[in-house]
């Protein structure tokens, strides 16, 4: 009788983690920093049709990076899920705490009893009334949760990119410093990037109900200049 092939538990978390990052690691990275009007999201994607910053719901953004299609399943659940929520109770019950706590269960359930991880990095962004009610939650491929106050750098070279924001990230920054920072921080020091290569939307409180807006790459291109 041949004995069943054996793997401790802490090798098969190690392999399935590896596999997670090295896949998020080929994707490019994207950034949320926190600016005097709300949230500036800026994506590295020469895509004008595969979006990797999405709005989830009145003050609710949704950012993601490694593999797309399955990044994009999960903001289409979120969009769902807070649909249904502000329809069944009340649109100011849609936050982005329960958001992420919903994407962080999905996520640790597959790490955790699937054959495949999920090859993803998320990020659940919410814009409050006032500059200390804003929220970035930074959601990885296993289901943690990062609570991240002034910025959150996605992707396999977060490291080095969040170093280099660190750098030139100052509180109540503008908006045009704020893109000028991010956009410094994803390039690093042997690239340059322009307005079409960035996908960049901002939460802003002034932006009314709907808080969330596409920048086109005009202004991204003046405020890079400014």
């Amino acid at each position: 009788m041949n004995m069943p092939f054996y793997v401790a538990p802490e090798q098969v978390m190690k392999d399935r983690a590896d596999y997670a990052r090295k896949g998020i690691a080929r994707g490019r990275a994207a950034v949320a920093v926190r600016f005097v009007d709300g949230i500036a999201l800026v994506a590295e994607n020469p895509s004008n049709t595969l979006r990797k910053i999405s709005e989830i719901y009145d003050r609710i953004a949704f950012a993601g990076v490694g593999k797309y299609n399955e990044f994009d399943q999960l903001r289409v659940a979120g969009v769902r899920a807070a649909d249904v929520k502000g329809y069944q109770y009340s649109r100011d019950d849609v936050d982005a705490r329960s958001l992420a706590n919903n994407y962080a269960q999905i996520l640790g359930q597959i790490f955790t009893h699937e054959m495949k991880p999920l090859e993803v990095e998320i990020l659940v962004a919410e814009v409050g009334q006032t500059a200390d009610a804003d929220q970035l939650f930074h959601i990885l491929y296993d289901g943690t949760v990062l609570d991240e106050r002034h910025y959150s750098v996605l992707g396999g070279d977060a490291e080095a990119i969040g170093g280099r924001l660190s750098e030139s990230y100052v509180d109540a920054m503008g908006l045009a410093d704020v893109l000028r920072a991010a956009t410094r921080a994803l390039a690093g020091t042997d690239r340059t990037l322009a307005a079409d290569d960035l996908e960049v939307a901002v939460l802003a409180r002034g932006n009314g109900r709907r808080c969330f807006r596409r920048l086109p790459d005009d202004v991204v291109a003046t405020a890079m200049q400014g």
